[in-house]
């Protein structure tokens, strides 16, 4: 697995951690092995459809675009309020909509 992705927590047993992936594939790995640290995949069931992702300066469906980005990339959440959340990019710090995010539950309020 990729340092950083996100990981969904399904289960655990002592220090062990069961977990899911954004493709579905589940495991076993110890506690030590996770950060802690938010990241998120961009809409990883929109891969290979030729789609992209505006990353938008501000929380509104009408906001100026900061970058467009494909299905699949992965980035960091500084926040999140249930509907948008802000994260980070390859430097480049914006606004998605919390539905378009795999690592922030739908309604989730994520603060880092």
């Amino acid at each position: 697995m990729k340092p950083g992705l996100p990981m969904e927590i399904i289960q655990e047993f002592d220090t062990w951690r069961r977990v899911r992936d954004a493709d579905g594939s589940e495991g076993w790995i110890n506690q030590s092995l996770l950060s802690g640290r938010r990241t998120a995949i961009v809409a990883p069931w929109q891969r290979g459809k030729d789609a992209r992702v505006n990353l938008l300066d501000d929380p509104a469906k009408d906001a100026g675009v900061i970058a467009i980005l494909e299905p699949g990339v992965m980035g960091t959440i500084k926040s999140c309020d249930g509907q948008w959340c802000e994260m980070t990019f390859d430097g480049h710090t914006g606004w998605l909509a919390q539905s378009l995010v795999w690592g922030a539950y739908p309604g989730e309020k994520v603060k880092n």
